[in-house]
């Protein structure tokens, strides 16, 4: 450092625009087209797994499960009951030296249908809903919807429902009530107007015939046994969800960034699953997760606190002859999540020195939880230097951030349940504006930038 050049003693994020160039800015562009088509086609986490494994059968993957051999070398992928999804490379180093982990989840918050969901009432036919994680529930409202999920008859048989999606399609709807009415509903607090129970979705109003017993119920669950041949009782074992209704879009007259259902927390999946085939690397033994019921804590058999995942990772130790604690203890992991960008509309809760910028690459985040670091892992110092040298040799533009005001709420991701079995984790995700809304959004750059910084990690 020359006497002078005090610049290089300062840090102050720049946009990928300044550190990249155009062609990076370029590359990132097509790559975001690729990735609206993943996130259109994966509106649940089941569609997520049938898509991912689409794109890794077609990269030489193969379908994997336990007690069946591997080898160095092999390009393998375990399906956990069609919601969670595991691809590996086995490297030819000694599997002793670990394994490079990325975590992502691919659920995100909507509206899961009841067990018995069709109602009437005032010859109107809703379906009653039980809303999936973190959500504002108004912002539901007035805005066409989306049926997706799996009905499974009792014979075993999987129907597959996708309603609201082609042009052609009937949409669904929940009302919200006319402002000419609504004196009393603004003086209420958010939560008090807007009540789960109320999260009603309406399908149809014509009755089956002029017959004035044939209801308007009647017609919709015709419609359903025309269409996918279940009946209501079929529909106590199903998992059907409501989506906002449509496909992803380019935003801004730059098109610069992308507005689209599921960012949370498929802009970090699809990342870490595409940079991993591409990256192929040979030497370390890399894997990519994706799993569910993030939004809901992680629990149950597909979520990240099963013993799913140090199952695999000591079958893997010991089918290369290793010892699954070593690899536990020498393995990293990148728990792929998303952060939440400054937003110039609700600048009171952030912290503007080191929230998240939109447009400056993907943003690490060496903690989460909540007010007093409740609920985190908080990653190391050395493993944020070995962070940082990884991203800054391969030229990937990257930002340090964290969620909000420190006594404004907070959050969580996966990340603490990789490290409780001793793996060193790190946030490390997209930056997302209106997280949790029906329609999110992210910068483009920030999307490429992920995938580079997941391609860089599993190589380094």
């Amino acid at each position: 450092m020359s006497e002078n050049n005090y610049d290089a003693l300062r840090y102050k994020k720049k946009t990928v625009y300044e550190k990249a160039g155009d062609e990076i800015v370029e590359k990132a562009y097509d790559y975001a087209k690729r990735y609206m088509r993943f996130l259109d086609a994966s509106k649940t986490e089941r569609e997520a797994v049938a898509e991912s494994v689409r794109i890794a059968e077609a990269a030489g993957y193969r379908a994997w499960n336990f007690g069946q051999p591997m080898q160095a070398g092999d390009k393998l992928y375990y399906n956990n009951r069609g919601k969670n999804l595991f691809l590996f490379r086995i490297g030819t180093e000694p599997i002793d030296c670990g394994i490079r982990i990325t975590g992502a989840h691919i659920d995100s918050p909507r509206l899961d249908l009841k067990q018995n969901p069709v109602f009437e009432d005032h010859d109107l036919c809703y379906l009653k809903t039980h809303y999936y994680g973190g959500i504002r529930k108004y912002q539901w409202l007035a805005m066409p919807l989306a049926l997706h999920g799996v009905v499974v008859k009792e014979s075993g048989e999987v129907v597959n429902i996708v309603i609201g999606e082609n042009e052609d399609d009937p949409v669904m709807y929940i009302t919200d009530l006319l402002p000419h009415l609504a004196q009393n509903e603004v003086t209420k607090t958010v939560s008090q107007a807007f009540v789960g129970e109320k999260l009603n979705i309406l399908v149809g109003s014509r009755p089956l015939d002029c017959d004035e017993n044939n209801s308007a119920k009647l017609t919709v669950l015709n419609y359903l046994h025309k269409t996918y041949g279940i009946t209501e009782e079929d529909l106590q074992s199903a998992e059907l969800s409501i989506v906002p209704a449509g496909r992803a879009r380019d935003l801004g007259f730059d098109r610069s960034m992308i507005c689209g259902y599921g960012h949370d927390d498929r802009c970090c999946a699809y990342p870490s699953l595409t940079a991993m085939i591409d990256a192929d690397e040979k030497l370390h033994t890399t894997m990519c997760t994706l799993v569910d019921k993030e939004e809901t804590g992680s629990d149950g058999v597909t979520g990240a606190q099963s013993s799913i995942t140090v199952d695999l990772i000591d079958e893997i130790a010991r089918a290369m002859g290793g010892n699954p604690a070593t690899v536990r203890a020498n393995s990293k992991c990148l728990s792929s999540d998303v952060a939440a960008i400054f937003d110039p509309a609700f600048s009171d809760v952030f912290e503007e020195r080191n929230a998240a910028l939109l447009g400056c690459g993907v943003a690490m985040c060496k903690f989460t939880g909540a007010r007093g670091k409740s609920g985190t892992s908080d990653a190391s110092a050395e493993l944020v230097a070995w962070v940082r040298r990884c991203l800054n040799e391969a030229g990937v533009v990257w930002q340090t951030c964290e969620l909000g005001k420190v006594d404004l709420g907070g959050g969580g991701t996966i990340a603490k349940y990789m490290a409780n079995q001793n793996i060193d984790t790190i946030d490390l995700g997209v930056g997302v504006l209106s997280m949790h809304a029906p329609y999110e959004v992210i910068a483009k750059v920030d999307l490429y930038e992920a995938y580079r910084a997941f391609h860089a990690f599993y190589r380094f």
